[in-house]
């Protein structure tokens, strides 16, 4: 399972890609490692942040979580697990949760969170018994490519209108998806292939002369570091079970299943390898690692289309980048001083590789589309694809009762429904 091709770092240049069996030499996987963990950090810790869960804990179940995936999966998906925002609005709505500060009543959202990841293992038992058609005739290629570009289209707004206070902000995260497209284009070798860190270190230094140099801006605080321990035991919570939370929760095991097969087409048509057949096992080690997250007090997770942006832009889909990857977030879960690093980092340089990353999840939807040569001259095809990226970019959101289905899981369903109903017409 360990037994990867080494692959010499000059086959890029070349035009060749590193497939999920293959790695680069270790100097060069390592640093792909941190890559995909930094590419991975901002929203597996924001997703905690908005829900009152700890991101130190959320950091080291997002390891953990990719290391299940890796074993469950026999290595043959390239993935990263972390925080799924999916779980966002049903959390809330079951805690409680105000918004503000810990959330005093995250265990019983916990016991829905494990009650989402038992539905979500039984899917990926039954695909495993029976096949992948049956997934397949409601979530085809028209389908899938949609729910992948609406996951990154829906969190365009969050380094948008979150990530930026100020003009002087604003134009920082232009510099900051300027210095990534920089690097991407104009760079050669390992460093062009590093663009998101490369572009964020450049996009830093840039800023704190800006800042801490000429005083335009917030100055870049390094003192969170200095204070911090390095290692720490983060505080674990035990789930508490109810019927209300769970079937509040639970549902959400449908939009896992879209976003992990949207992830495993990306993979296939970036890779010209064929995933389908693992994909039951991928649904199963998903689910065990949101149970074990959601039993350690952690969130919800799903396969990370942030990381697909990093593999489109790089073409390295070895296995080997994200074990070295959930090796380190097992480290930085523990590290307290980590956490205040990422910290330090200035809000509009993360807000800009945020727009970069969400960007690059959006075209490698449109990417499933092409690479399976979807048919927009049918109307159902058209229709489909149409009201899925509204209704999923505006996040539309439908209630009922307690339980409310924001963009993403009406984006998910509204695609599925919509795609069963109007193919049954003569005319679609």
């Amino acid at each position: 399972m360990f037994n990867w091709t080494e692959r010499p770092a000059s086959a890029l240049a070349n035009g060749a890609v590193i497939a999920p069996d293959e790695r680069l030499p270790w100097l060069q996987t390592g640093a792909m490692g941190v890559q995909h963990v930094i590419a991975m950090f901002g929203a597996t810790v924001l997703a905690p942040i908005l829900m009152g869960f700890s991101p130190n804990i959320a950091i080291l179940m997002s390891g953990i979580g990719t290391l299940i995936f890796y074993f469950v999966t026999g290595g043959k998906v390239p993935s990263y697990l972390g925080s799924s925002f999916a779980f966002i609005g049903v959390v809330i709505a079951a805690s409680g949760y105000a918004g503000k500060g810990p959330n005093a009543n995250i265990a019983v959202a916990l016991g829905g969170i494990i009650a989402c990841g038992v539905v979500y293992i039984l899917i990926g038992a039954l695909v495993q018994a029976i096949g992948t058609g049956w997934i397949e005739r409601f979530m085809p290629p028209v389908v899938t490519g949609a729910v992948v570009a609406v996951i990154g289209l829906n969190l365009a707004s969050v380094p948008i209108k979150n990530m930026a206070g100020s003009n002087f902000e604003s134009w920082m995260q232009a510099v900051t998806f300027l210095c990534v497209g920089l690097v991407a284009v104009f760079a050669r070798g390992m460093l062009q292939r590093l663009l998101i860190l490369a572009g964020l270190i450049l996009a830093t230094v840039v800023y704190a002369v800006l800042t801490n140099g000429l005083g335009w801006g917030k100055p870049v605080d390094l003192s969170g570091i200095a204070n911090a321990a390095w290692f720490g035991m983060p505080t674990f919570t035990t789930p508490v079970f109810t019927a209300n939370a769970m079937l509040l929760i639970a549902p959400v095991a449908i939009i896992l299943v879209a976003e992990n097969l949207g992830h495993l087409k990306a993979v296939t048509a970036m890779t010209g390898r064929n995933l389908d057949p693992y994909m039951g096992r991928a649904f199963i080690g998903d689910g065990i690692a949101t149970v074990v997250s959601g039993a350690a007090g952690g969130t919800g997770v799903t396969t990370y289309a942030e990381n697909i942006g990093v593999m489109a832009a790089t073409r390295i889909y070895s296995t080997a980048v994200f074990v070295v990857a959930a090796l380190i977030a097992l480290v930085l879960g523990f590290s307290p001083k980590f956490g205040a690093l990422i910290q330090a980092i200035p809000l509009p340089v993360m807000g800009g590789v945020s727009i970069v990353v969400f960007g690059l999840i959006a075209i490698a939807g449109a990417k499933i589309w092409v690479d399976n040569k979807v048919d927009f001259s049918q109307n159902k095809n058209l229709i489909v694809a149409a009201i899925t990226l509204i209704i999923g970019t505006g996040d539309f959101t439908l209630k009922f009762g307690d339980f409310a289905l924001g963009g993403i899981g009406t984006a998910t369903f509204g695609a599925i429904i919509l795609y069963a109903l109007l193919g049954k017409s003569r005319n679609a």
